[in-house]
């Protein structure tokens, strides 16, 4: 398995700086990257991540209130 790994991650290593070296400068010298529909598309991920990224903290935050009430009920704690 180590033998297939090692290589895939070289590969997409030089891509990712084959594509640094290309986009760096080209942003860089104002010069557009992606089309209009890629622009769109790159939004809409944002976005999509953006919001996961908020329902997640949400599901931890709620996740963490559980386990101090279940925490604090097997103790017989009380918060000061």
């Amino acid at each position: 398995m180590l033998i297939v790994l090692i290589p895939v991650l070289i590969a997409v290593l030089v891509s990712l700086l084959v594509l640094a070296l290309v986009v760096v400068p080209a942003r860089r010298e104002g010069r557009i990257v992606l089309t209009p529909r890629g622009e769109e598309v790159a939004q809409k991920v944002k976005a999509g991540t953006d919001a996961a990224a908020a329902r997640t903290g949400e599901v931890v935050a709620s996740a963490a209130a559980r386990i101090r009430s279940s925490d604090t009920k097997a103790t017989g704690e009380t918060k000061a």
